[in-house]
């Protein structure tokens, strides 16, 4: 098998700060390479009917449930972060340019602290340049081109690909045509990527529900 793993996932997105946080090191303890994919996630829900920002039971739980999971997995968790957030994508735009050029892991992670545990919004030119300024890259520089039409249409064509896939939620993991939806499923989208998952090793008649 390959051993590969398109890791999907919003700028702006709750549940993927757990995912970034802990990805690189889980992967590597699998043998598994992570293709590090941001998308629209905001464009994806909002043309399915499917975005839940306006209700509020379910974005109290979101945030509690992510601060236990957080604490489950030994990552740091400080407050709800400001949401909703990078309303231009501006932040997600630059991910996408990080992640042509082999830098988005370690510009995730420190977008993702500042966001979560810096307080800072993600996206606004003063945090992002810090961020920037913190892993070694030129803000000015690097804001220019993630607003290229080169570097919007590369964003666009992998909310795109997310899209024929089959995505509607951030993070989203995929082996193949095989996709998990949520940090929660990380374990097993490794799984899926070292075949090792059961699924792999059983019939169509042994996975159906009586």
């Amino acid at each position: 098998m390959s051993r590969e793993l398109d890791f999907f996932f919003f700028f702006g997105s709750g549940y993927a700060y757990l995912s970034v946080m802990r990805i690189e090191a889980l992967a590597a303890r699998a043998g598994v390479t992570v293709n590090w994919r941001p998308f629209s996630v905001r464009e994806l829900v909002n043309e399915q009917g499917n975005n839940f920002r306006n209700v509020a039971p379910r974005m109290a739980y979101l945030w509690r449930d992510i601060e236990r999971r957080a604490a489950q997995h030994g990552v740091p968790f400080v407050r709800k972060p400001v949401w909703p957030t990078d309303l231009d994508q501006l932040a997600n735009r630059v991910g996408v340019l990080a992640a042509t050029e082999g830098w988005c892991p370690e510009y995730s992670r420190a977008s993702f602290r500042s966001w979560y545990l810096g307080g800072e919004p993600l996206g606004e030119i003063a945090p992002l340049s810090a961020v920037l300024r913190q892993i070694g890259r030129d803000p000015d520089s690097v804001i220019a081109r993630a607003n290229s039409a080169a570097i919007r249409a590369r964003y666009d064509a992998e909310t795109d690909a997310a899209r024929q896939l089959g995505a509607f939620g951030s993070p989203t993991f995929t082996v193949g045509g095989e996709i998990f939806w949520g940090d929660d499923r990380l374990s097993e989208a490794l799984a899926w990527a070292t075949d090792t998952h059961p699924a792999q090793h059983v019939g169509p008649a042994n996975l159906a529900v009586s």
